[in-house]
């Protein structure tokens, strides 16, 4: 079992509140989520009303199809116009692991 896992830094576009920040990180969450069928969660700058880490993990047999998929997500985020990705940061780890 491979579980690879990715964080991206955002910085969003016109926005002004944490109400507004909600507006912009909630249907991004939901669509990666929905398309990807990944876990996905805001993880960091939960204060900062224009900045916000999101993470998203997949659990697959296959380590080729974690990244493949883990691509797909960075490259969805990455061509959202309403918020710009800072960085993105990732990791892998097997069952084997200790």
């Amino acid at each position: 079992m491979w579980i690879g896992w990715i964080e991206f830094d955002l910085l969003l576009g016109d926005v002004h509140s944490l109400k507004e920040k909600r507006s912009v990180v909630r249907p991004l969450v939901a669509e990666l989520r929905r398309r990807f069928e990944v876990s996905v969660a805001e993880v960091g700058h939960l204060d900062l009303h224009r900045r916000a880490a999101v993470g998203a993990v997949v659990v697959s047999a296959d380590y080729r199809h974690a990244v493949d998929v883990l691509d797909e997500v960075e490259r969805s985020v990455a061509n959202r116009p309403e918020l710009a990705l800072l960085s993105a940061h990732r990791g892998f780890s097997t069952s084997h692991d200790e």
